[in-house]
């Protein structure tokens, strides 16, 4: 049985939800908007550029959490995932992972957003297996804190050795699919690494390395 390794956004999705998640807070008013966009522009940007600090970027997204009962963060996690996750699901991601399931493979999604957005991503695209970066949760509240490693650039590469020593997996005959050049500690990793309508620098890397370089989106 091989494993097969899914980054979120931009890959199996058509858009990124940590700034959707953003953009969906700003438009219901649950954040001061001008600040917010302005912050959530620029993470997002140095994303792109491959230079972000991902523990200030989990305080920013996590924050929000902390100033809400967990009853009302529930009930409008449910309208951003009817009003902006719906929109951006691709049925080709949902065609990979059923070839995956036919062959018996393990999928387990692996990213960098917060586990509070990624969840119930997860459950709709039917992986049960979510390696997310991990909001602090403390006697029924968020804390605006994240906890342990990050799942991001060489964080993801840690978080899995830590999950398959867990799960008494290995990375034989794996394949990971990603769209970011963030992710190349772990693209380089596994047996089969495919580009999913990557950014300028994953394709460029993923050319001179022979990597198959596809595309969920048209």
């Amino acid at each position: 049985m091989a494993l097969a390794i899914f980054d979120l956004d931009n890959t199996l999705l058509g858009g990124d939800s940590d700034y959707l998640w953003g953009q969906f807070l700003i438009e219901q008013g649950l954040v001061d908007g001008a600040h917010y966009e302005r912050e959530n522009q620029r993470f997002y940007d140095e994303y792109r550029a491959g230079t972000l600090d991902i523990y200030a970027f989990l305080a920013f997204m996590l924050q929000p959490l902390a100033e809400h009962p967990l009853a009302e963060l529930l009930a409008w996690r449910e309208r951003f995932l009817e009003e902006k996750i719906q929109p951006i699901l691709l049925p080709k991601a949902d065609e990979l992972l059923n070839r995956h399931r036919v062959a018996g493979d393990t999928l387990l999604i692996i990213t960098a957003t917060n586990r509070f957005i990624t969840a119930p991503i997860a459950e709709r695209l039917g992986v049960s297996h979510l390696l997310a970066s991990e909001p602090e949760y403390v006697d029924g509240r968020y804390t605006g804190r994240s906890t342990g490693i990050p799942c991001f650039q060489h964080g993801k590469v840690e978080r899995l050795n830590a999950w398959l020593m867990e799960t008494g997996g290995n990375l034989a005959r794996s394949w990971f699919y990603s769209d970011s050049h963030n992710d190349l500690p772990l693209l380089d990793r596994v047996t089969y690494p495919v580009a999913v309508d990557p950014d300028a620098t994953l394709t460029n890397y993923a050319k001179a390395r022979g990597w198959p370089i596809i595309s969920l989106r048209g």
